[in-house]
């Protein structure tokens, strides 16, 4: 049974590439001991079982409390051969350390070490500019848990020593995929070379993850109705947009609420100029009047150069200024004004 238990020991050890460390302070501890118990006198403190593994791991690790001692010559040349196996020891360990650091960070910047976490936005496709335009954005946003998965012609992480993780390989191969943790994220961007690429990547996320929010990108937005087929609820963004990408991976629906507000019918949007013969207004009577009378947002304000969305409640609105508004209809001068004398 002991032979057993020191195999499969011996096995695992050499299994980590920790053989060499491992053995090394065995072997120096082993031969120390019996040394130092030779070398000291009978009865010695340093050389009892409960005092003498902690000299070895002081001495071995070049501390030095000096709690603990030898007295005689030869017990300094054995604490010395301690020593020298301490230091051998400890350059191995640091050795591989290092080497492991190394390699763990290769994999990093290679793209070949899984993701393990949850929650967070995958982005798949790189296109180089626009990638880190989106990711600025996201991060802008409170978006902080990101992991980009691009192909093969990425050759390594195109942004090492930010906040996204780098995954690399075939974004259609179910294990690319979930060695980016796709199956685990809250949001996926799927935002491919061509819009083939984008239906084919869409599919492969649905089925790896149907309850993540997914949001793709096409350069011809009459393909949405293909994506639809998929998954309904996944949404379609012009690829040309990039703003409106990151907006609609925070803030799920705002694509289709831009979308509608471009469409003609419905509620649209408009600008009218305030009358100069109303003077100085506050924004609140303008929001509360216009609201009240003909159901219209206003959405932001133009005084000259200078353009103001979302005006405060209490700013004042300069004679002339220009209204931007959402609403059913375009409203003239005169309405607006008899709207406001009546407010």
């Amino acid at each position: 049974m002991p032979f057993f238990v020191s195999r499969l020991f011996a096995r695992w050890v050499l299994h980590r590439g920790w053989a060499l460390p491992v053995a090394v302070v065995t072997v120096v501890f082993a031969t120390s001991w019996p040394l130092m118990a030779l070398a000291e006198p009978a009865g010695s403190e340093l050389v009892r079982p409960g005092t003498y593994w902690w000299y070895f791991v002081v001495t071995a690790a070049t501390v030095g409390y000096g709690d603990f001692s030898p007295e005689t010559v030869a017990g300094r040349f054995v604490g010395g051969y301690v020593i020298v196996g301490g230091i051998a020891t400890l350059t191995t360990v640091f050795t591989k350390l290092a080497g492991r650091l190394e390699q763990a960070k290769g994999r990093r910047m290679q793209g070949t070490e899984p993701v393990r976490s949850a929650g967070h936005t995958v982005l798949i496709g790189y296109t180089a500019g626009r990638t880190e335009r989106i990711v600025a954005q996201l991060v802008a946003d409170g978006v902080t848990a990101l992991v980009l998965c691009a192909g093969e012609e990425v050759p390594e992480h195109p942004m090492p020593g930010g906040p996204v993780r780098f995954v690399r390989g075939d974004p259609t191969a179910a294990d690319v995929l979930a060695r980016a943790g796709v199956p685990r994220a809250a949001a996926v961007l799927v935002d491919m070379a061509d819009d083939n690429a984008a239906l084919a990547v869409a599919v492969t996320v649905d089925h790896a993850n149907p309850a993540a929010h997914v949001v793709v990108t096409l350069r011809d937005l009459e393909r949405a109705e293909l994506v639809r087929y998929v998954d309904p609820r996944i949404r379609c963004v012009q690829w040309h947009v990039p703003r409106m990408v990151s907006e609609e991976l925070t803030s799920p629906g705002i694509a289709e609420v831009y979308a509608e507000l471009m469409t003609a019918g419905g509620a649209d949007t408009f600008s009218v100029t305030l009358p100069e013969s109303l003077g100085r207004l506050p924004a609140e009577r303008c929001r509360l009047a216009l609201g009240r009378a003909f159901g219209a947002t206003v959405l932001a304000v133009r005084t000259g150069a200078d353009l103001v969305v979302n005006p405060a409640w209490d700013a004042e609105l300069a004679a002339g200024a220009v209204l931007y508004y959402v609403g059913p209809k375009r409203l003239t001068g005169a309405e607006v004004e008899t709207a406001l004398r009546a407010a």
